[in-house]
């Protein structure tokens, strides 16, 4: 016995026991503690409550929900709820950060001053402020009646109105997908290798691929529209309110607005990071072989500052698709919602937090798989950012 302690790898291989040994005591003394304590109390532990219907209703849900559906189906609610309101937030802030960017590093003196201006104001303003503010903007709209109308749409202080295809769920779905398409294909046509045209000399196929891919979401919505109806519907006032069309919270908004603004605040510099870390000498030399600025910008410039970028994007992406659990403050039945709603009415507070808690890891490990994996795909081998 005493041979075996002289031993280093065993002594390692003891206290590696003895610390794992200690955590998983500990962690099972809490959960036993935990369990009395709410036995005291007349509260049970368990899932069970999942399948109990809620007895509540949620203001906000992209799937059909009564009071009467389950707890389960209300955490699916909340999980889409933020995943929209995610999405949402992080396409709209990387356009903002991008046109921001590129006026942090444009020639102008005057676009550099606006970029760096709107950084350095909404970047040192904390978002739950920012999400206060235009809640309270738009809540201050005008009333149903005197709402503002541009193109169909009609915005209130109860919300943003906008027209809706009559057409069944799986028609809505596939024409989705197909825009989705008519916005990814020209990407891909534009940098695989499958193909023998060069890739300047490939717009044409581009540009016949996304209206294709757009006429087959029109085909699909006149085929899929509802019987004796017309192939829109636009919201219209009656009486005191407004009816028809999808109605866009005002919670949603205000988040989807703070989160656009406050977010591409930090993208614009990560955009200009990027764009900073490609040398002069891959620019002067794509302009020494004759081509023009644009194909410079788009074949030698973006590329570049993309790779260099997409690590420090990913980690902000992650930290705004966190930054949705802020709906709670305004209302917004997003996932921490959904949960903070469960743990008032059932009582089971350890596990409404733990389905929080393994929720947000999926969707964030998720997220920054997806990142990792296309980081990995387009990173440049050795040392070849510099110039």
């Amino acid at each position: 016995m005493v041979s075996l302690l002289r031993n280093q790898r065993v002594r390692n291989t003891l206290l590696q026991v003895l610390y794992v040994g200690s955590l998983a005591a500990m962690i099972l003394a809490c959960v036993m503690i935990a369990r009395r304590n709410l036995a005291q109390q007349g509260i049970t532990s368990g899932f069970d409550f999942l399948f109990k219907s809620t007895g509540w209703d949620v203001n906000f849900s992209l799937l059909p929900a009564t009071a009467n559906d389950p707890y389960w189906w209300f955490f699916l609610i909340g999980v889409i709820n933020t995943l929209f309101l995610g999405c949402t937030g992080l396409i709209l802030a990387t356009i903002v950060g991008t046109i921001v960017g590129l006026a942090r590093t444009s020639s102008n003196e005057l676009a550099r001053l606006l970029g760096r201006t709107y950084v350095d104001i909404f970047r040192n303003i904390p978002l739950i402020l920012q999400v206060f503010f235009w809640y309270a903007v738009i809540t201050h709209l005008p009333t149903p009646r005197a709402a503002h109308e541009a193109f169909g749409m009609l915005l209130t202080s109860r919300g943003l109105y906008v027209p809706v295809p009559n057409v069944g769920g799986v028609a809505f779905a596939a024409a989705f997908l197909a825009v989705i398409a008519a916005i990814a294909l020209p990407v891909w046509l534009g940098r695989t290798t499958r193909l023998s045209q060069p890739p300047g000399e490939r717009l044409g196929i581009q540009l016949t691929a996304a209206a294709t891919a757009l006429a087959s979401a029109v085909i699909v919505l006149a085929l899929g529209r509802l019987p004796d109806l017309p192939l829109l519907d636009f919201p219209a006032l009656q009486g005191l309110n407004l009816k028809g069309g999808l109605r866009i919270p005002p919670e949603f908004s205000a988040l989807a607005i703070a989160i656009a603004i406050y977010g591409g605040s930090y993208i614009a510099e990560i955009v200009r990071g990027g764009f900073k870390a490609v040398g002069k000498g891959q620019m002067e030399a794509a302009l020494s072989l004759g081509l023009s600025p644009w194909r410079v910008f788009t074949l030698v410039r973006l590329p570049l500052a993309l790779r260099a970028m997409l690590p420090i994007l990913a980690n902000q992406y992650v930290w705004l698709m966190k930054a949705t659990t802020m709906g709670i403050a305004v209302g917004f039945t997003d996932f921490f919602m959904i949960v903070a709603l469960t743990i008032n009415h059932s009582g089971q507070t350890l596990e409404a937090i733990g389905i929080l808690m393994a929720g947000f890891l999926a969707i964030n490990l998720s997220l920054a798989a997806v990142f990792n994996r296309i980081n990995k795909t387009i990173a440049l081998k050795g040392n070849q950012l510099r110039g």
